[in-house]
């Protein structure tokens, strides 16, 4: 990587690399990485790049896919189109409306002060919308009297009648076999 704070160094959208990538300046992906990235400057994961292990840097702003941790020493910001599986850490987090994330989000500036990290599966695009719990009034029940039906404990504030699937996978690319990266099945 290039020396230089203001310098970019771009890792092309046909080029492969395996390996760590460390240096000072910033770094644009847009073709495939396989290994750790650290660096003191930003990091762009563009929207055909695909990164396979943690990322470290200033700020990150990805729009394609990593399977990893990101560490923003500022901020993380995951664009529309992005698909990240992986803990995400920063004093600020963005997630952007189209954003795929299944991980654990931790925000602030001392890490080692922060709670544990909650896990969480996340989807902007279809975030299920949390439970309403309903109970009923606690009656005391007259000796002998018949007690009532139980009610639902909780109602979904969706009002759709089918059933809930899984997500999607969220980044399909990455799956390894034997060490190899599989591709696409032509159809």
């Amino acid at each position: 990587m290039a020396s230089s704070a203001s310098s970019v160094t771009v890792v092309g959208r046909t080029t492969r690399v395996r390996g760590r990538l460390s240096g000072d300046g910033d770094l644009q992906i847009e073709g495939l990485v396989i290994g750790e990235i650290v660096t003191s400057g930003n990091v762009t994961i563009e929207v055909h790049g695909i990164v396979g292990a943690n990322v470290r840097g200033r700020r990150l702003v990805v729009r394609g896919a990593v399977q990893g941790d990101l560490l923003g020493e500022e901020a993380v910001v995951l664009e529309d189109g992005a698909r990240v599986v992986g803990d995400v850490r920063a004093p600020r987090v963005a997630i952007a409306h189209g954003a795929l994330m299944r991980g654990a989000v931790q925000t602030g500036d001392d890490g080692a002060a922060q709670p544990p990290l909650v896990r969480a599966q996340a989807s902007a695009k279809s975030a299920p919308v949390p439970a309403r719990v309903v109970a009923p009034p606690a009656k005391p029940v007259p000796a002998g009297a018949v007690k009532p039906a139980p009610v639902a404990k909780a109602v979904s504030s969706v009002a759709s009648g089918a059933p809930r699937r899984p997500p999607p996978p969220v980044v399909p690319v990455l799956k390894r076999t034997k060490g190899q990266v599989l591709k696409k099945k032509e159809r």
